[in-house]
């Protein structure tokens, strides 16, 4: 049975500005909105209206003893509180509905947008950002929708209580039409305090969030370095400032909460007061004076329902001003899916050329980038694989003129760090293919395993391709990581493949592995290898030296070691750095050895 989404289309929703945004998510369900905004006025309406009953009771049965009467306002007393009681259960379950909606709608667009901006998202968000919005935020949105329903029904209720007791003493009445708007001018200043103090805190909070996905990602860096302490130390200070600013919050918010109980009770003691000093004076009666202080009591539910429905605004505000922002980023043009292209790609492997660099990838070749910058080395990728503006043309035709679809279908850049998500080894490495395993799938991905040097990655698991693997892959060294990256995009067999510094992290001999059946497995293929390792670098067919963002050496490994001490100097700091390590990182002394190479 495929599983049920919520909302296979959520939307366009309205992104210019947080409160629009509420307002959305409000008019994507009015009847279910409206449903609940009636059901809650019914409902406190009727615990507002129950002292009235109370009071016919006392006057009209109870003090002249007429018992049928006393009866009949009894029962009416009882069938109201069934009915109350009935009317709040289908309120509660409404508005109940009202949040799951919103939360999933929100996660819908969210998610949908995700989607769209790509590998825009890093460099405009953290990790830990995106995590808050997508769980903290979305359910701070969807519970200010509670002000559709009982703090209409709030409002409503005041007005009725107002009314009521204008029946009994204009007086009263207008003490209570004065009073709370008295109550909510003081609590006035305190909500704009909160929402600063909320503000401040939900950022901080993004912070930290991110701080703390960094260190679990990087947790087996620190312990080889020694920075786990440092860290540590790190995110306790961050921490302790965070819950400062969550002090702050608490503090403004329980000002308000004390107000909100304090204010109400003295207004209560001033109202009874006024209304026992009117029954003295037989100005109202008994029945009255027990009803009155039956409004006051009862009008303390919607005051408090007030109260929280401002706290939720103000802090669902914050959170959708941050939903709102995500939503507003915008992917880049050139790795956007436009609804037209105006050049149709090379019909077969055609030369890649890129003016910036001064650098053309041969159709069918393996191209050695070695950057003096490993920044200029990346930049070339994501312009090679259509991840940035640029001017690169493929065969005769502009890259970015050629429909995204069919540029990802056929160019693949594959980073040494790219994401892994979670699910089997099997899934890991085929994606959607993997549901459907079969002898011939198999084959490849076994293929692909060999390819990466990857075999004991798979005979080191208790079920091989079958066994869970969580997100990121964290139970899997930084090495067996890396090959099962590698192994992953070999399968794809893409036209054109980009890999960044692919053996960064296994030991010389694995490398020296992966480097000759790799050579192998893409004959006759495109590929460029951006890495300054002198073992991947000699199994190319050329190798084009990158120093300030341009080529300014190209030719074999062993050529451009013997006549340029730039690229001699930069390949042979990568075997230092792998000495200094130690055993296992990089190429090392005792490695096997690369032809041309001193």
């Amino acid at each position: 049975m495929p599983p049920l989404i919520p909302h296979p289309d959520p939307g366009v929703p309205d992104t210019r500005g947080p409160v629009r945004y509420l307002w959305w998510l409000v008019c994507r369900q009015p009847w279910r909105v409206l449903r609940g905004a009636l059901l809650s006025t019914v409902w406190m309406v009727g615990l507002a209206g129950r002292p009235y009953l109370v009071a016919r009771a006392i006057d009209d049965g109870l003090r002249p003893g007429r018992w049928a009467v006393l009866t009949w306002w009894v029962g009416a007393v009882l069938a109201a509180g069934v009915l109350i009681s009935v009317v709040g259960v289908f309120r509660h379950r409404t508005m109940t509905y009202i949040r799951e909606d919103a939360t999933a709608r929100s996660a819908g667009v969210l998610s949908r947008q995700l989607a769209r901006i790509g590998a825009v998202l890093p460099s405009r968000l953290a990790t830990g950002e995106v995590a808050t919005v997508g769980g903290t935020d979305i359910t701070h949105t969807s519970h200010v929708l509670t002000l559709a329903g009982p703090g209409v029904g709030a409002v409503l209720a005041y007005l009725v209580v107002a009314v009521l007791l204008w029946t009994v003493s204009p007086v009263l009445a207008a003490v209570i039409l004065i009073g709370v708007p008295v109550v909510a001018a003081l609590l006035g200043p305190l909500l704009r305090r909160l929402d600063r103090a909320e503000q401040t805190y939900r950022r901080e909070q993004g912070q930290l969030t991110a701080r703390a996905g960094d260190i679990v990602a990087g947790l087996r860096v620190l312990a080889g370095v020694g920075g786990r302490a440092l860290f540590a130390d790190r995110y306790v200070a961050h921490s302790q400032r965070l819950r400062g600013h969550g002090y702050r919050v608490a503090a403004v918010n329980s000002w308000i909460e004390a107000l909100t109980v304090t204010v109400p009770g003295l207004f209560l003691a001033a109202v009874v007061w006024l209304s026992a000093r009117m029954a003295v004076a037989d100005e109202i009666t008994i029945g009255e004076l027990v009803a009155v202080y039956g409004y006051v009591a009862a009008l303390t539910v919607p005051v408090w329902f007030l109260q929280e429905g401002s706290y939720q605004f103000i802090r669902g505000r914050v959170a959708a001003r941050r939903i709102v922002a995500l939503l507003r980023l915008a992917p880049d043009p050139v790795t956007d899916r436009p609804a037209r292209h105006t050049a149709a790609a090379p019909p077969r492997p055609a030369d890649l050329h890129d003016p910036d660099s001064g650098l053309t990838v041969p159709a069918g070749r393996m191209i050695g980038v070695a950057a003096a910058d490993p920044g200029d080395g990346q930049a070339l990728a994501d312009r090679l694989g259509r991840f940035r503006r640029s001017a690169v043309t493929w065969g005769a035709v502009p890259l970015g003129a050629v429909a995204l679809d069919e540029v990802r279908a056929r160019i693949l850049v594959a980073d040494h760090d790219a994401y892994l998500f979670a699910g089997t080894l099997r899934q890991i490495l085929q994606g959607a293919r993997a549901d459907e395993p079969d002898a011939a799938g198999d084959r490849r991905v076994r293929a692909a395993v060999r390819v990466a040097s990857a075999d004991d990655v798979v005979t080191s698991l208790p079920d091989g391709l079958a066994t869970p693997i969580g997100s990121r892959a964290r139970t899997l060294s930084g090495g067996q990581r890396q090959r099962v990256r590698l192994a992953r995009a070999l399968l794809v067999e893409p036209e054109v493949l980009v890999l960044i510094e692919p053996t960064s992290a296994v030991d010389a001999h694995t490398e020296a592995r992966v480097a000759d059946r790799l050579r192998t497995a893409r004959a006759g293929r495109t590929t460029v290898l951006v890495t300054t390792s002198p073992l991947l670098l000699a199994a190319t067919d050329t190798v084009a030296y990158l120093r300030g963002g341009r080529v300014v050496g190209l030719g074999g490994h062993a050529e451009l070691l013997a006549g340029d001490p730039g690229y001699r100097a930069l390949v042979a700091r990568g075997g230092e750095l792998a000495d200094a390590a130690g055993p296992g990182t990089g190429p090392a002394a005792g490695a096997t050895p690369v032809p041309g190479q001193p």
